[in-house]
């Protein structure tokens, strides 16, 4: 399959301060919720996720009051320190100005610095501070009032489909597309961890065929290994959620990478794509080896002192190394040939120490 016939997602981002658009995959660190209300540790995460490789990283605007009544129910109740789940919200949002700081480190870490909007209010923010892309969350994709806000800004969006059926992410692609903004979708499982048999990576073909446009995974299995697997089916945009530890506190934590394991991620990312860039051309692999083969394969030797005159049965050869001598291949060739010298234990025959069996010149090689 061909994965150079569409607009790469990484083209569609403005350009990085330091950094080039070489990867293919373009791999976004998911803060989430994963800095507890905390500017400081947020700051942490944009350091942690530059240093992993990673090529973006992602945040999550709440604003309390513009997305969510008093009455919200948990999802999973597990804050000792909010008595409801709006009260959570709130002490997940940070000030306009606070917003501006992140988007400056990450501007100065090389990172593209995006944010899923979750009211209007948020869109016009983060518009205001700056993001290279919108990411759309599963839930919010039938929220028109927000996918227009979104739209109306013109920057590249992309679409997570946990959440939606194919009617939905149907129509949701026809939308973006009827106003001629970029797109990426993007497979998800709302399952949190996702189990290896609902990672569903199946979908990104036909995310592709259907669409023809970038695709990729956003992945809650708290492992490397859609990732990788994804990447090297063409995925263009990888999403993972990150913690610095899995003994944090949030509810996002047994689904995120440690800091060792992004970095294992990217780098299992960048090898793959290297690789796929490069196919090989087993002649030409077999002529740059060509020198090595004298030391790693075998040739027909004497397997113990033989007189000149004596007819070769299999029984007094053997085949070792080195490879220099009548290839191993060539055994049943040398079996019935005549010695026109003497050869000791372990030497290597040439094909002048063999009487011609016929008028007609041999060659072992």
């Amino acid at each position: 399959m061909s994965f150079e016939t569409r607009e790469r997602f990484a083209d569609m981002l403005p350009p990085r301060p330091g950094r080039d658009r070489a990867a293919r995959c373009v791999v976004i660190g998911e803060v989430a919720q994963a800095h507890d209300g905390s500017l400081g540790m947020a700051h942490a995460f944009i350091d942690v996720i530059a240093d992993a490789g990673a090529d973006a990283v992602k945040f999550q605007t709440h604003i309390a009051a513009a997305e969510s009544t008093p009455a919200e129910p948990w999802r999973v109740r597990f804050s000792r320190q909010d008595a409801t789940r709006y009260d959570y919200w709130k002490r997940m949002e940070f000030s306009e100005s606070a917003w501006a700081g992140l988007k400056a480190h990450a501007d100065e870490r090389g990172l593209w610095f995006l944010s899923s909007p979750f009211s209007r209010a948020a869109v016009d923010l983060l518009e205001r501070v700056g993001v290279a892309a919108w990411k759309i969350a599963s839930g919010e994709t039938g929220s028109s009032d927000l996918v227009d806000a979104v739209l109306d800004t013109g920057r590249p969006v992309v679409l997570s489909t946990g959440m939606s059926d194919w009617s939905e992410i149907d129509a949701a692609v026809e939308r973006v597309r009827g106003r001629g903004v970029a797109l990426a979708l993007l497979q998800c499982t709302s399952a949190y961890p996702c189990p290896p048999e609902r990672v569903g990576v199946n979908v990104l073909e036909e995310f592709r065929r259907r669409y023809g446009i970038p695709v990729g995974l956003s992945d809650h299995s708290g492992k490397i290994f859609p990732g990788l697997a994804a990447a090297t089916l063409g995925a263009e945009v990888l999403e993972v959620h990150v913690a610095f530890s899995r003994d944090m506190f949030g509810p996002d934590v047994p689904v995120s990478l440690v800091p060792a394991e992004l970095a294992r991620l990217v780098e299992g990312v960048r090898f793959n794509e290297t690789m796929l860039a490069h196919p090989v051309d087993k002649d030409a692999s077999y002529r740059e080896t060509e020198a090595l083969r004298g030391l790693f394969t075998k040739s027909v030797v004497a397997a113990r002192d033989l007189p000149a005159g004596t007819v070769l049965s299999r029984e007094v050869l053997a085949l070792k190394k080195p490879g220099s001598g009548i290839p191993a291949a060539k055994l049943s060739e040398v079996v019935g040939s005549r010695l026109t010298r003497a050869v000791h234990a372990d030497e290597l025959l040439a094909e002048a120490d063999l009487e011609p069996r016929s008028a007609a010149s041999r060659s072992f090689r």
